[in-house]
């Protein structure tokens, strides 16, 4: 989070990585390699003005902290970006098809962050 004004963006902004493409809804019957393929999501990372962002009820709390995997210095060399958003798609995934979460309330709050929001 950046509320000051940087060199080529001349806006109050956030580094953000989510999710652009969201896994598919799986059954019982598909073979384990379909399962795979369709649980795979792909990432984005991006600047994103603070004018932009959409504020919801839902916080995922402690499950998801990308803040070691995402920094501002990786995002200037090509190279440095494709390797970070590899390492976020294999944490998001993992994520994803591993839940972990004690109570109800997380678990909701975590498939409500991997499901494509509808308005």
């Amino acid at each position: 989070i950046n509320a000051e004004y940087m060199g080529d963006r001349k806006f109050a902004h956030a580094l953000v990585a989510g999710i652009e493409r969201n896994p598919l809804k799986v059954t019982k019957k598909m073979s384990s390699k379909r399962i795979q393929k369709r649980t795979s999501l792909k990432p984005f990372v991006k600047y994103v003005n603070y004018n932009h962002l959409l504020p919801t009820r839902y916080m995922v709390q402690a499950e998801i902290d990308l803040k070691s995997v995402v920094s501002e210095d990786k995002m200037s060399n090509p190279e440095t970006k494709k390797a970070m958003k590899k390492e976020v798609r294999k944490y998001l995934q993992d994520r994803y098809r591993n839940p972990s979460g004690k109570e109800a309330k997380e678990r909701a709050h975590a498939a409500f962050f991997f499901k494509k929001l509808r308005f």
